[in-house]
Protein backbone atom coordinates (compact mmCIF):
# COMPACT_ATOMS: atom_id res chain seq x y z
CA UNK A 1 0.00 0.00 0.00
CA UNK A 2 2.53 2.38 0.55
CA UNK A 3 4.58 1.74 -2.27
CA UNK A 4 2.23 2.82 -4.40
CA UNK A 5 3.39 6.19 -3.73
CA UNK A 6 6.85 7.70 -4.45
CA UNK A 7 8.02 6.01 -1.16
CA UNK A 8 10.93 3.95 -0.61
CA UNK A 9 10.07 0.74 0.55
CA UNK A 10 12.73 -1.87 1.97
CA UNK A 11 11.82 -4.88 3.72
CA UNK A 12 14.21 -5.97 6.08
CA UNK A 13 13.64 -9.97 6.23
CA UNK A 14 15.45 -13.15 7.55
CA UNK A 15 14.74 -14.55 4.37
CA UNK A 16 15.81 -12.77 1.33
CA UNK A 17 15.68 -15.08 -1.20
CA UNK A 18 12.16 -15.69 -0.53
CA UNK A 19 11.23 -11.84 -1.77
CA UNK A 20 10.41 -10.94 -5.05
CA UNK A 21 11.59 -7.57 -5.92
CA UNK A 22 7.43 -6.52 -6.38
CA UNK A 23 4.33 -7.32 -4.19
CA UNK A 24 1.41 -7.92 -6.08
CA UNK A 25 -1.83 -7.65 -3.65
CA UNK A 26 -5.08 -9.08 -5.15
CA UNK A 27 -8.05 -6.57 -3.22
CA UNK A 28 -11.88 -6.63 -3.16
CA UNK A 29 -12.22 -3.07 -5.32
CA UNK A 30 -9.48 -2.21 -6.09
CA UNK A 31 -7.91 -4.67 -8.81
CA UNK A 32 -4.55 -5.68 -7.66
CA UNK A 33 -2.04 -3.68 -6.14
CA UNK A 34 1.27 -3.83 -7.37
CA UNK A 35 4.30 -2.68 -4.66
CA UNK A 36 8.04 -2.30 -5.74
CA UNK A 37 10.65 -2.85 -3.15
CA UNK A 38 13.35 -0.78 -3.37
CA UNK A 39 15.63 -3.27 -0.90
CA UNK A 40 15.26 -6.62 0.33
CA UNK A 41 17.65 -7.75 2.56
CA UNK A 42 18.73 -9.61 5.57
CA UNK A 43 21.27 -6.53 6.78
CA UNK A 44 19.42 -4.55 9.33
CA UNK A 45 22.13 -1.41 9.16
CA UNK A 46 21.44 -1.28 5.03
CA UNK A 47 17.79 -1.18 5.68
CA UNK A 48 17.84 1.43 8.30
CA UNK A 49 19.78 3.22 7.00
CA UNK A 50 18.62 6.90 6.23
CA UNK A 51 15.12 5.28 7.09
CA UNK A 52 12.15 8.06 8.36
CA UNK A 53 9.56 5.07 9.57
CA UNK A 54 10.02 1.51 10.87
CA UNK A 55 7.18 -1.02 10.99
CA UNK A 56 7.04 -4.20 12.35
CA UNK A 57 4.72 -6.49 11.17
CA UNK A 58 6.04 -9.04 13.47
CA UNK A 59 4.50 -12.23 15.68
CA UNK A 60 4.76 -11.05 19.86
CA UNK A 61 7.58 -13.43 20.04
CA UNK A 62 9.47 -11.80 17.33
CA UNK A 63 9.23 -8.37 18.44
CA UNK A 64 11.61 -8.17 21.60
CA UNK A 65 14.99 -9.47 19.42
CA UNK A 66 14.12 -7.56 16.34
CA UNK A 67 13.94 -4.26 18.39
CA UNK A 68 17.77 -5.52 19.79
CA UNK A 69 18.62 -6.37 16.06
CA UNK A 70 17.56 -2.64 14.69
CA UNK A 71 18.93 -0.91 17.72
CA UNK A 72 22.59 0.38 16.84
CA UNK A 73 21.02 1.73 13.41
CA UNK A 74 18.23 4.06 15.09
CA UNK A 75 18.20 7.69 15.69
CA UNK A 76 15.60 10.10 16.77
CA UNK A 77 15.01 10.66 13.46
CA UNK A 78 13.29 7.52 12.43
CA UNK A 79 10.02 6.59 13.96
CA UNK A 80 9.34 2.84 15.09
CA UNK A 81 5.79 1.76 15.00
CA UNK A 82 4.02 -1.80 15.20
CA UNK A 83 1.30 -2.81 13.03
CA UNK A 84 -0.76 -3.94 16.28
CA UNK A 85 0.36 -3.17 19.31
CA UNK A 86 -1.74 -6.17 21.99
CA UNK A 87 0.86 -8.15 21.61
CA UNK A 88 3.13 -6.37 23.86
CA UNK A 89 4.74 -3.73 21.31
CA UNK A 90 4.93 -1.16 23.80
CA UNK A 91 6.28 -2.51 26.70
CA UNK A 92 8.96 -4.02 24.94
CA UNK A 93 9.83 -1.06 22.87
CA UNK A 94 10.21 1.22 25.85
CA UNK A 95 13.10 -1.22 27.94
CA UNK A 96 14.83 -1.75 24.64
CA UNK A 97 15.10 1.46 22.91
CA UNK A 98 16.94 4.75 23.61
CA UNK A 99 14.18 7.54 24.52
CA UNK A 100 14.67 9.83 21.96
CA UNK A 101 13.46 7.57 19.46
CA UNK A 102 9.47 8.39 18.33
CA UNK A 103 7.56 4.90 19.38
CA UNK A 104 4.06 4.21 17.23
CA UNK A 105 1.70 1.72 17.56
CA UNK A 106 -1.88 0.94 15.86
CA UNK A 107 -4.37 -0.63 18.19
CA UNK A 108 -5.89 -3.04 15.50
CA UNK A 109 -4.45 -4.20 12.17
CA UNK A 110 -5.72 -1.67 9.18
CA UNK A 111 -6.27 -5.16 7.03
CA UNK A 112 -7.72 -8.61 6.79
CA UNK A 113 -5.29 -9.92 4.39
CA UNK A 114 -4.06 -13.77 3.77
CA UNK A 115 -0.32 -14.77 2.03
CA UNK A 116 -1.14 -16.30 -1.55
CA UNK A 117 2.62 -16.80 -2.21
CA UNK A 118 5.02 -16.13 0.27
CA UNK A 119 7.33 -13.06 -0.35
CA UNK A 120 5.07 -12.33 -3.72
CA UNK A 121 1.47 -12.19 -3.17
CA UNK A 122 -1.11 -11.42 -0.61
CA UNK A 123 -5.14 -11.64 -0.62
CA UNK A 124 -6.52 -8.54 0.97
CA UNK A 125 -9.90 -9.51 2.25
CA UNK A 126 -10.98 -6.03 3.47
CA UNK A 127 -10.55 -3.02 5.32
CA UNK A 128 -11.15 -0.97 8.40
CA UNK A 129 -12.84 2.55 8.31
CA UNK A 130 -10.69 4.37 10.85
CA UNK A 131 -7.39 3.41 12.73
CA UNK A 132 -6.51 4.54 15.78
CA UNK A 133 -2.50 4.60 16.73
CA UNK A 134 -0.63 6.03 19.72
CA UNK A 135 2.54 8.41 19.15
CA UNK A 136 4.84 8.55 22.03
CA UNK A 137 8.38 10.23 22.87
CA UNK A 138 8.03 12.76 20.41
CA UNK A 139 6.33 16.05 20.24
CA UNK A 140 5.54 15.84 16.58
CA UNK A 141 2.81 13.53 16.80
CA UNK A 142 0.21 15.19 14.17
CA UNK A 143 2.82 14.98 11.30
CA UNK A 144 3.76 11.48 11.64
CA UNK A 145 0.20 10.58 12.39
CA UNK A 146 -0.73 12.32 8.45
CA UNK A 147 2.42 11.09 7.34
CA UNK A 148 0.96 7.21 8.17
CA UNK A 149 -2.81 8.07 7.19
CA UNK A 150 -1.51 8.85 3.47
CA UNK A 151 0.64 5.44 3.43
CA UNK A 152 -2.30 3.75 4.46
CA UNK A 153 -5.30 5.28 2.52
CA UNK A 154 -7.26 5.21 5.76
CA UNK A 155 -8.54 8.16 8.33
CA UNK A 156 -6.03 7.60 11.73
CA UNK A 157 -7.32 8.74 14.99
CA UNK A 158 -4.65 9.53 18.04
CA UNK A 159 -5.03 8.01 20.95
CA UNK A 160 -3.85 9.70 24.32
CA UNK A 161 -1.52 6.82 25.71
CA UNK A 162 0.15 3.56 24.82
CA UNK A 163 -2.25 1.84 27.06
CA UNK A 164 -5.30 2.34 24.80
CA UNK A 165 -2.74 0.97 21.52
CA UNK A 166 -1.82 -1.75 23.89
CA UNK A 167 -5.54 -3.16 25.30
CA UNK A 168 -7.97 -4.46 22.81
CA UNK A 169 -11.14 -6.58 23.15
CA UNK A 170 -10.28 -7.37 19.40
CA UNK A 171 -8.14 -10.87 19.20
CA UNK A 172 -6.49 -10.84 22.46
CA UNK A 173 -10.23 -11.86 24.00
CA UNK A 174 -12.18 -12.36 20.44
CA UNK A 175 -9.81 -15.72 19.58
CA UNK A 176 -9.52 -17.22 22.74
CA UNK A 177 -13.56 -17.22 23.69
CA UNK A 178 -13.89 -19.02 20.64
CA UNK A 179 -11.02 -21.69 20.73
CA UNK A 180 -12.37 -22.27 24.20
CA UNK A 181 -15.64 -22.91 23.72
CA UNK A 182 -14.79 -25.15 20.25
CA UNK A 183 -12.14 -27.05 21.56
CA UNK A 184 -12.16 -26.82 26.06
CA UNK A 185 -12.93 -30.20 26.17
CA UNK A 186 -10.92 -31.95 23.75
CA UNK A 187 -8.89 -34.68 24.18
CA UNK A 188 -6.23 -36.33 22.33
CA UNK A 189 -7.51 -39.04 19.68
CA UNK A 190 -11.18 -37.65 19.23
CA UNK A 191 -10.99 -36.40 14.94
CA UNK A 192 -13.03 -33.85 13.25
CA UNK A 193 -14.74 -34.95 9.69
CA UNK A 194 -14.39 -31.50 8.36
CA UNK A 195 -12.41 -28.36 9.05
CA UNK A 196 -15.16 -25.86 10.16
CA UNK A 197 -15.19 -21.65 9.68
CA UNK A 198 -13.52 -19.69 12.30
CA UNK A 199 -16.44 -16.98 12.09
CA UNK A 200 -18.83 -18.53 9.72
CA UNK A 201 -19.79 -21.00 12.15
CA UNK A 202 -20.06 -18.78 15.11
CA UNK A 203 -21.51 -19.69 18.25
CA UNK A 204 -23.75 -17.85 20.24
CA UNK A 205 -22.01 -19.94 23.48
CA UNK A 206 -18.67 -18.32 22.00
CA UNK A 207 -20.54 -14.79 21.86
CA UNK A 208 -21.47 -15.76 25.85
CA UNK A 209 -17.60 -16.27 26.70
CA UNK A 210 -16.77 -13.18 24.77
CA UNK A 211 -18.76 -10.72 26.52
CA UNK A 212 -18.02 -12.27 29.66
CA UNK A 213 -14.56 -11.28 28.97
CA UNK A 214 -14.78 -8.27 28.02
CA UNK A 215 -17.21 -7.56 31.11
CA UNK A 216 -13.79 -8.51 33.06
CA UNK A 217 -11.64 -6.58 31.03
CA UNK A 218 -13.96 -2.84 30.99
CA UNK A 219 -13.29 -3.30 34.45
CA UNK A 220 -9.52 -3.20 33.70
CA UNK A 221 -10.19 -0.22 31.85
CA UNK A 222 -11.29 1.78 34.42
CA UNK A 223 -7.88 0.94 36.91
CA UNK A 224 -5.86 2.86 33.69
CA UNK A 225 -5.29 6.14 32.58
CA UNK A 226 -7.33 5.45 29.70
CA UNK A 227 -9.82 8.15 27.82
CA UNK A 228 -13.91 6.97 28.34
CA UNK A 229 -14.71 5.39 24.90
CA UNK A 230 -11.26 5.15 23.20
CA UNK A 231 -11.66 1.12 23.71
CA UNK A 232 -15.59 0.74 23.06
CA UNK A 233 -17.19 -2.36 24.09
CA UNK A 234 -17.18 -5.25 21.87
CA UNK A 235 -21.21 -4.92 22.11
CA UNK A 236 -20.68 -1.21 20.60
CA UNK A 237 -17.73 -1.99 18.18
CA UNK A 238 -19.83 -4.75 16.62
CA UNK A 239 -23.14 -2.48 16.76
CA UNK A 240 -24.58 -5.18 19.13
CA UNK A 241 -27.20 -5.65 21.63
CA UNK A 242 -26.54 -8.67 22.98
CA UNK A 243 -25.04 -12.70 22.54
CA UNK A 244 -27.36 -13.14 20.07
CA UNK A 245 -27.00 -10.34 17.69
CA UNK A 246 -23.30 -10.50 18.23
CA UNK A 247 -23.29 -13.89 16.84
CA UNK A 248 -25.02 -13.19 13.33
CA UNK A 249 -22.50 -9.96 13.12
CA UNK A 250 -19.65 -12.19 13.41
CA UNK A 251 -20.90 -14.46 11.15
CA UNK A 252 -22.34 -12.08 8.64
CA UNK A 253 -19.04 -10.09 8.34
CA UNK A 254 -18.45 -10.68 4.35
CA UNK A 255 -14.14 -10.50 4.89
CA UNK A 256 -14.52 -13.35 7.56
CA UNK A 257 -16.50 -15.31 5.53
CA UNK A 258 -13.56 -17.83 4.29
CA UNK A 259 -11.56 -17.91 7.40
CA UNK A 260 -11.07 -21.12 8.48
CA UNK A 261 -10.63 -22.41 12.16
CA UNK A 262 -6.65 -23.50 13.03
CA UNK A 263 -7.26 -27.18 12.48
CA UNK A 264 -4.33 -29.87 10.88
CA UNK A 265 -5.55 -33.07 8.74
CA UNK A 266 -4.66 -36.18 10.25
CA UNK A 267 -5.69 -39.54 8.90
CA UNK A 268 -9.26 -39.58 9.13
CA UNK A 269 -9.91 -35.92 9.29
CA UNK A 270 -9.09 -32.89 11.27
CA UNK A 271 -7.82 -31.75 14.60
CA UNK A 272 -7.16 -28.93 16.41
CA UNK A 273 -3.74 -27.00 15.48
CA UNK A 274 -2.47 -25.78 19.28
CA UNK A 275 1.01 -24.35 17.20
CA UNK A 276 -1.02 -22.14 14.79
CA UNK A 277 -0.62 -18.47 15.84
CA UNK A 278 -4.03 -18.38 17.42
CA UNK A 279 -2.61 -20.16 20.69
CA UNK A 280 1.22 -18.94 19.90
CA UNK A 281 0.47 -15.06 19.49
CA UNK A 282 -3.37 -15.06 21.18
CA UNK A 283 -2.81 -16.55 24.77
CA UNK A 284 0.92 -15.78 25.16
CA UNK A 285 1.61 -11.96 23.96
CA UNK A 286 -2.49 -11.12 23.78
CA UNK A 287 -4.63 -12.07 26.70
CA UNK A 288 -1.43 -13.12 28.82
CA UNK A 289 -0.43 -9.05 29.54
CA UNK A 290 -4.08 -8.28 29.84
CA UNK A 291 -4.43 -10.76 32.92
CA UNK A 292 -1.00 -9.47 34.17
CA UNK A 293 -2.49 -6.07 34.24
CA UNK A 294 -5.72 -6.73 36.00
CA UNK A 295 -3.54 -8.89 38.61
CA UNK A 296 -1.42 -5.91 39.15
CA UNK A 297 -4.36 -3.79 39.90
CA UNK A 298 -6.36 -6.10 41.97
CA UNK A 299 -9.23 -6.72 39.30
CA UNK A 300 -10.91 -9.48 39.04
CA UNK A 301 -11.05 -11.99 35.59
CA UNK A 302 -12.31 -15.68 36.38
CA UNK A 303 -13.29 -16.33 33.01
CA UNK A 304 -10.62 -14.72 31.54
CA UNK A 305 -8.12 -16.45 33.83
CA UNK A 306 -9.58 -19.99 33.18
CA UNK A 307 -9.39 -19.66 29.24
CA UNK A 308 -5.56 -18.62 29.61
CA UNK A 309 -4.44 -21.42 31.83
CA UNK A 310 -6.32 -23.52 29.27
CA UNK A 311 -4.51 -22.15 26.64
CA UNK A 312 -1.38 -22.21 28.04
CA UNK A 313 -2.14 -25.75 29.11
CA UNK A 314 -2.45 -26.81 24.95
CA UNK A 315 0.67 -24.68 24.17
CA UNK A 316 2.58 -26.76 26.91
CA UNK A 317 1.36 -30.10 26.17
CA UNK A 318 1.78 -29.99 22.55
Amino acid sequence: MAAQEKVEVRLLTRHPERWADTLNITTPDRGTLHGPLSLVTSDAERAMLGTNIVLLCLPGYAIGDTLRHIRPYLSSATAVGSIVSSTGYFFEAMNLLPADVPLFGFQRVPFIARTVDYGRAARLMGYKPLLKVCIERTDAKEPLRQQLESLLKTPIHLLDNYYEASLTNSNPLLHPARLFTMWHDWQPGVVYDDCCKFYADWTVEASEAYLTMDDEFQQLLKQLPISEGSIPTVLDYYESTDALSLTHKLRSITAFQSIKAPMRQVPGGYVPDFQSRYFTEDFPYGLSIVHRLAQQHGVSTPLISEILAWGKSKLSAF
